[in-house]
């Protein structure tokens, strides 16, 4: 019978009794080949997958695409070396670094700010801006956050602004105040790359006692133009009436024909209840001439000769 001990590759025979080879034999075993083969093949699979996974993602992380409203701000090892895209571009893995900036209309609600004032009201006011970055390396590298800074000036500018004029003024010149804040706000944000195109003040929250006070300010008013508006008409129709009755007193005829249009109106009408007798007005006159002239002949016939 024959034992053999087997460490790795190693080993040593032993032989007891007689046979081709003597007591005692040293020798070496050859390695199970089927196993060797089987493990080196393994490795080398798994190495190849490896590679293959970490260049895919090389490959991944060198190439970038920016849409059409979007710019690649790159740096190299730190420094700014400019604006990519939109499309397709490529990195260098592991050196360069991109920032992607939003190149769209951006719209910024500012929220509703206490404003006092120039004639020490207060009121709650707020805005809507709406701005675009025009240089996204600026927007990157001049300022941390640009959303945040601009939404920060324009809260200071709305409340300044608001706090240097009337609240006659800010209810009735909305858009001068809006082409000021604008005016402002854009200068601030020029240095960070950042274009204000438009600031609009969207509503004005007035106190209820002053609500009240401005209701009666306008009832007012309304109750002044009103009595112009009465005393002007009056004033348009005295004149008419004068011009009217100097044209009737040359025209004695036009005065009769007034009276009988006065008449057909009363007249014309379903429910009236009133009875108008004419009565011709040169009979009057005959009346008047005659009652005057007997007095004055009676009067003549009494009196004493001189």
């Amino acid at each position: 019978g024959c034992g053999a001990v087997v460490a790795r590759e190693w080993c040593v025979v032993h032989v007891e009794g007689g046979g081709g080879v003597g007591a005692g034999a040293r020798g070496r075993c050859a390695p199970d080949a089927g196993a060797g083969w089987g493990g080196a093949t393994g490795a080398g699979a798994y190495g190849r997958v490896i590679t293959l996974v970490r260049g895919l993602r090389a490959l991944f992380a060198a190439v970038k695409v920016a849409r059409g409203y979007e710019g690649g701000v790159v740096f190299r090892l730190g420094r700014l070396i400019g604006i990519k895209g939109p499309g397709v571009f490529i990195l260098i893995p592991f050196i360069d670094k991109a920032v992607k900036v939003d190149l769209r209309t951006i719209t910024l609600n500012v929220p509703p700010q206490e404003v006092i004032t120039k004639d020490n009201v207060t009121v709650k006011v707020n805005a809507v801006a709406y701005f675009r970055v025009v240089d996204a390396s600026k927007a990157i590298v001049q300022v941390e956050n640009y959303l945040v800074a601009t939404s920060q000036i324009s809260q200071t500018t709305l409340r300044s602004v608001l706090g240097q004029v009337d609240l006659d003024q800010l209810l009735s010149e909305r858009d001068q105040i809006n082409e000021r804040l604008q005016a402002i706000i854009d200068q601030q944000t020029h240095p960070w790359g950042v274009k204000v195109s438009v600031v609009e003040v969207k509503d004005v929250e007035l106190p209820s006692t002053m609500q009240r006070a401005i209701a009666r300010q306008a009832e007012a008013e309304r109750e002044r133009r009103a009595k112009v508006i009465a005393a002007d008409g009056e004033f348009q129709a005295s004149e008419k009436l004068s011009q009217a009755a100097a044209i009737i007193g040359t025209q004695p005829g036009a005065l009769q024909l007034r009276y009988l249009q006065t008449m057909n109106e009363i007249g014309s009408s379903e429910r009236t209840t009133t009875l108008i007798l004419p009565f011709p007005v040169e009979m009057l006159e005959a009346l008047g001439a005659a009652f005057g002239g007997g007095r004055s002949g009676g009067n003549g016939g009494g009196r004493p000769p001189g």
